[in-house]
């Protein structure tokens, strides 16, 4: 079933020409979230060529991340503060972010500033000369080697088996243009991967390399091994019917493996008995073998069916439980009132 999202921002200059939306996806960020506000402000108000709004999106954080986010916007008309009825994870956290961004171009930043806002400007430039998706490249980070070499490893597997190009050592510090957040409001995804959608919506893609920063002082990641393996999963199934082709094509190899193996045994068999006694560890071997077999090749199925499930089920990205300075479809949202959102 089709359906048609509700495009929450039109564009257009602000007061002070040019209107730029800051995303910022947050979750339990309470020491964070201030010292970003003031982050954004020190690179954006000098600028006289443009305006800026800041929208957060909370992910229902189970600290005061949302108190101060209301202080902020109570005090600056300019922040725009959601809060979700739940965690829907990050990646519908950025898709909801884009959604209620109304600027020109939006560019989305984690709370942390692991990735510096003094690129504002260089993805701003590179817009202007005609970019409509612009990355920060990660020339270098400041992880260990091993898991460095499993994230290149990864992006290169992804990139081989997907029909979209991937930018290498892309994050999600990005500016998007107006016509492709467009395009993203038409896009009905229950399990988006943000990074890949946006580069098969890319028609002219720039990069701003740079190096990125390691959290130390302001909190822990919110991505240990066991999320960053989920999202990894999520950008292969969003964007690959790889695992399944793989699934028919082991299989059929093993099926032809074994009628060969089934076929030298009964002619073994047949010609010298004494030779080939009935042999119960092999067969015991080949049972668990081919029942392991077919646990992993439903298990991929499975992941491809719960997507259609999720698709098919037409429920809305995220529930907004509050939110601070918004006007959609007619009415700001009341805290009491949570809402769909599409």
């Amino acid at each position: 079933m089709d359906r048609q999202f509700p495009v929450m921002g039109d564009g257009g200059a602000g007061e002070g020409g040019t209107l730029i939306s800051i995303v910022v996806p947050v979750y339990n960020e309470e020491a964070n979230v201030r010292r970003a506000y003031e982050a954004i402000r020190a690179e954006l108000e000098p600028r006289d060529d443009l305006s800026f709004e800041i929208v957060f999106t909370d992910n229902h954080s189970t600290d005061r991340t949302f108190d101060l986010l209301r202080e902020i916007a109570q005090a600056d008309p300019r922040v725009k503060v959601i809060r979700f009825a739940r965690n829907f994870g990050f990646n519908r956290s950025i898709m909801a972010g884009y959604r209620f961004a109304r600027g020109d171009a939006a560019i989305q930043i984690d709370c942390d500033l692991e990735d510096p806002p003094q690129l504002f400007h260089d993805f701003i430039r590179l817009w202007r000369e005609g970019h409509d998706v612009v990355v920060g490249v990660r020339a270098r980070r400041q992880e260990s080697p091993l898991r460095a070499r499993a994230r290149n490893a990864y992006y290169r597997f992804l990139d081989s088996i997907s029909e979209t190009p991937h930018q290498m050592n892309a994050g999600d510090f990005r500016l998007v243009d107006r016509s492709v957040l467009n395009q993203l409001a038409l896009v009905d995804d229950a399990q988006p991967y943000m990074r890949g959608l946006i580069s098969e919506l890319a028609r002219n893609q720039g990069a701003v390399p740079y190096e990125r920063t390691a959290r130390r002082e302001f909190g822990e990641s919110k991505f240990p091994a066991r999320q960053l393996l989920k999202l990894a999963l999520q950008g292969v199934f969003a964007h690959s019917t790889l695992p399944l082709k793989l699934a028919t094509y082991i299989g059929l190899a093993v099926a032809l493996l074994t009628a060969t193996l089934s076929a030298v045994f009964l002619v073994g068999r047949l010609l010298h008995p004494e030779r080939w006694p009935v042999g119960y560890a092999t067969t015991t071997i080949l049972i668990l073998f081919g029942i392991s077999l077919n646990g992993l090749f439903l298990g991929v199925i499975g992941e491809y069916i719960a997507r259609i499930y999720d698709q098919v089920r037409t429920r809305p990205t995220v529930i907004v439980e509050r939110a601070v300075n918004l006007d959609v479809s007619g009415g700001q949202y009341r805290e009491e009132a949570p809402r769909g959102f599409q």
